[in-house]
């Protein structure tokens, strides 16, 4: 493993840009931030993401970590960052590659006989166990009626949940409070023969009673478990089922790409990051390739310029998101409590360009019911997009820190956090259409799918749905990308690269000691853990 903001970059000098080269600012913060924002180019960004297509093209049509895809990914983004004048550095960890073989079958077997449609009706739980197992579907200690906020129940969180469980049923778990790794790890350790694991049917919270896509990345499951909707999963109660996965997991090594400007303040370091990876069924362009592509550019560009950031500037580009945030944990993990310190704030950027999207601002201040508290000086993150986005007349919202991508692990470790969202498996509302064009339904359609990608309707996306989608927002519409979700995104993270790389006075002071806390919890982009 190659060492990551090492105590040497914390005691670097500060010598002006990228290539150390002092030089006259080039006007005010709003100066400074509208020439980065004019040119920082959408369609730089877009041919980033053919090249994204064309890699997985060539790598059996997947950047997943662990393949040829991400490691080529992985080789061109550092090769662009060395060019425009980066110190790049990777960062190497082992992780556990885990590969569909053949796709999973799922049938009710009594009282009558059905057949579910993988993508629909149900998802395969990434780490799910192999093999195949059948019983009585027995519901483990479910909240019903489901409670009024999400996260009301802890069903299948505890072993003492399973006392009197049937030796080879299949275990119904409710989503809740906890990772569903652990909720499918306590069922088999219960002796249950496979597990179904349904969503938590929060009244009104459409994310809470769609098919669920879950992920059980860290935890020990030898059983078979998918992700249903609330509505299956109360169907499904007392009926017998059949569940067969053909699956592996394989040791393997992946890495991060780190790329930070050769000069500015070590102490006051101004990270920004997405995950490089897609999952293994497609090249991940929205997921994450929006936000990686713009990421790049913004980087090139701010490169460019003859006036260096004061504060240094780092960029992530984080491996194996997909299999549970593990890039970022390793890096945080990895950090000396100086290290931790020096960086000031984190921000995150996880699709950027979602089809149908909703603008979302990470929730700094916790104001959305039940959301979780960022570190001191999220709110004031926050308050810069917001206002932002307020200055251009767009419209924008909160979005919760879910835990769901590569912000937790910042956000354990106490540093302040932020970024942006346009939304994943969710469904557009009626008042979000009239805010933001498009029609109801997913954000993303082809979220975790094989057709997140330039050409969806080729790759497998519903023909009836991109046609919609087309006929709402016409030729913003680029393959999976809403070209101008994708643009305005961009221009905000330049309008924070801008404002942050020269001044954080707007931040609260850190702590002198701050632990570097390893981050466990997590999944976004991945997955939903919990």
């Amino acid at each position: 493993m190659v060492a990551v903001g090492s105590a040497a970059a914390l005691a670097a000098s500060v010598t002006g840009g990228v290539a150390g080269a002092a030089g006259a600012s080039q006007g005010s913060g709003g100066g400074r931030s509208a020439q980065l924002q004019r040119a920082v180019d959408v369609d730089a960004i877009l041919r980033n993401l053919a090249q994204f297509e064309s890699i997985a093209d060539q790598s059996g049509g997947t950047r997943a970590s662990g393949t040829r895809g991400y490691d080529r990914s992985a080789r061109y983004v550092a090769q662009r960052l060395r060019q425009a004048g980066y110190r790049v550095t990777t960062q190497e960890f082992d992780f556990d590659l885990f590969t569909v073989n053949a796709p999973t079958e799922f049938e009710q077997l009594a009282p009558t006989a059905r057949t579910f449609e993988e993508g629909t009706d149900y998802f395969t739980a990434s780490y799910t166990g192999n093999g195949e197992g059948e019983g009585v579907v027995t519901e483990v200690d479910v909240t019903e009626p489901p409670g009024p906020a999400p996260s009301s129940n802890d069903s299948g969180c505890e072993p003492e949940d399973f006392e009197g469980f049937p030796e080879g049923a299949v275990a119904l778990l409710q989503r809740g409070t906890c990772d569903f790794g652990l909720k499918a790890q306590n069922a088999s350790e219960a002796g249950a023969s496979a597990a179904i694991i349904y969503n938590e049917g929060t009244p009104g919270v459409d994310d809470r009673n769609d098919t669920l896509n879950p992920t059980l990345a860290g935890y020990t499951v030898t059983i078979p478990t998918v992700g249903v909707s609330y509505a299956l999963g109360r169907e499904l109660v007392g009926t017998t089922v059949r569940i067969a996965a053909d699956t592996t997991v394989t040791p393997s090594t992946t890495r991060n790409v780190i790329a930070e400007t050769r000069g500015g303040r070590a102490d006051e370091v101004v990270m920004l990051g997405g995950h490089l990876d897609s999952v293994p069924e497609g090249p991940g362009i929205n997921d994450n390739g929006s936000g990686t592509a713009a990421l790049l550019e913004v980087a090139e560009e701010l490169a460019k310029r003859g006036d260096g950031p004061r504060n240094k500037v780092r960029f992530a580009f984080w491996g194996a998101e997909e299999a549970g945030l593990l890039g970022s944990n390793e890096y945080v993990a990895s950090l000396t409590e100086e290290q931790a310190a020096a960086i000031r704030l984190y921000l995150n950027f996880d699709m950027v360009g979602s089809p149908n999207y909703f603008r979302g601002v990470y929730d700094g201040d916790a104001s959305l019911p039940d959301s979780v508290q960022g570190p001191e000086g999220s709110a004031q993150i926050e308050r810069l997009f917001n206002r932002y986005f307020t200055g251009r007349g767009l419209p924008y919202e909160d979005t919760e820190f879910s835990g769901r991508s590569d912000y937790q692990a910042f956000i354990l470790a106490g540093i302040p956090s932020g970024g942006l969202f346009t939304g994943a498996e969710g469904d557009k509302t009626e008042e979000q259409v009239e805010r933001y064009g498009g029609i109801v339904a997913d954000y993303d359609p082809c979220y975790h799918a094989r057709c997140d990608s330039l050409s969806p309707v080729t790759d497998g996306a519903d023909r009836a749905t991109y046609r919609q989608l087309r006929r709402a927002y016409g030729n913003e519409l680029v393959g999976n990308v809403n070209v101008h979700a994708l643009d305005t995104s961009a221009d905000a993270i330049a309008h924070a690269v801008a404002t942050y790389g020269w001044s954080t006075a707007s931040l609260p002071d850190r702590a002198p000691a701050m632990a570097a806390t390893a981050a466990a919890a997590g999944g976004g982009g991945a997955a939903p853990r919990s």
